[in-house]
């Protein structure tokens, strides 16, 4: 019987011993290193896109929200010499974030006078984007567990952090509003022809015939705008829905001047820093800036302490006197009741108007 030839040698994958591979030869992968390069590849596809998945299924109020609340989030790291990306879309940038900076930036702001509310929203959206970023493995577990376990403050809490606050509270509002005239408010309304002035003009048109809240000012991009009808979409946060409010006369002349002046970006906010020589920047005014600004701007024409609310109270009064009912009042101004709207009514009825003499 012939003997049973020996099976024919298996090729073998590896080159030959002191045989080394041309430079850039594509050399045979084996399977285990093939099946890891692409799990790699679909990891980083899929790490790229986390973020942009989340992002096309949230509202466009609740995006520009959470990127103004990064985008101060960033300006803290900043100042603690953390450099970073872009938190809103880049999941790489979330790398450097610690929970002790999570923990750091809501102590700065209660110390920079941020309000409760806002405090503990920002805080929401930082929990937000690290947990993406945990994800596509950009933060450990441990580290999200850790920034997850943050806490921000009760309502409870709030007035004992107030009263304890080493500067006042942003936005705290007045126990009297200060009572602004049709002058003075015609005044706030016309600012120098240079691209802060025409920003201040917007700013204060939106505030004084609007009586829209400093929150939703900020929030406000060039796309809210309606160029045909002239009209301004928005979200209202403390009733939870979007309006849409006609322009006036003075508002619908300053936005016209910014356009003219090719001062709006279509794809921006709406009111942009300020600049050195009165130029503007690339980011928006946060809510503290546009504080600031009108309190400057009342400032200028002898009204201290000048704050948004006290435009908000000019437009409501403003609207009482006109006749205007308290159900309409309510709608425009964004209040869950009627208890605001009455008041403001009835503070500036005359009381005899229904009384007849003869």
């Amino acid at each position: 019987m012939p003997p049973t030839p020996p099976p024919p040698e298996r090729e073998s994958t590896f080159p030959p011993k002191g045989a080394l591979p041309s430079k850039g030869a594509l050399q045979p992968l084996l399977p285990g290193e093939l099946a890891r390069q692409v799990g790699e590849q679909a990891n980083q596809a899929a790490a790229r896109s986390r973020i942009a998945d989340y992002r096309a299924r949230r509202a466009e109020q609740t995006l520009r929200r959470q990127d103004s609340d990064l985008l101060l989030f960033r300006e803290f790291l900043e100042r603690v010499k953390v450099r970073t990306g872009d938190l809103s879309h880049d999941p790489g940038a979330w790398r450097v974030v610690t929970w002790g900076l999570v923990e750091a930036f809501i102590k700065w702001q209660l110390q920079a006078g941020y309000a409760i509310p806002s405090v503990n929203v920002r805080l929401s959206s930082v929990k937000t984007y690290a947990r993406l970023a945990m994800q596509v493995g950009t933060l450990t577990p441990q580290e999200y567990a850790l920034i997850r376990a943050v806490q921000g403050y009760t309502y409870r809490e709030q007035a004992r952090i107030d009263q304890r606050r080493p500067i006042k509270r942003i936005g705290l509002k007045k126990a009297e509003p200060i009572k602004i005239t049709p002058e003075q408010a015609a005044a706030l309304k016309q600012q120098p022809e240079n691209p802060q002035g025409r920003r201040d003009t917007l700013l204060m048109c939106l505030l004084l015939d609007h009586g829209l809240r400093v929150g939703e000012v900020a929030a406000l991009s060039v796309r809210d705008i309606d160029l045909g009808d002239m009209t301004l979409h928005f979200y209202r946060p403390k009733v939870s829905k979007e309006q849409v409010h006609r322009l006036s006369e003075a508002t619908r002349n300053a936005l016209q001047a910014c356009i003219a002046a090719g001062e709006l970006d279509a794809n921006g906010l709406l009111l942009r820093r300020s600049k050195k020589n009165e130029e503007l920047g690339e980011a928006g005014m946060t809510e503290r800036a546009i504080t600031g600004r009108v309190r400057f701007l009342g400032e200028k024409l002898g009204i201290a302490g000048l704050s948004a609310h006290d435009c908000r109270h000019f437009w409501a009064t403003s609207a009482a006197r006109h006749g205007t009912d308290p159900f309409s009042l309510q709608e425009a101004g964004g209040w869950s009741s009627l208890a605001m709207p009455r008041r403001y009514i009835e503070e500036n009825k005359i009381a005899n108007d229904g009384v007849k003499l003869e």
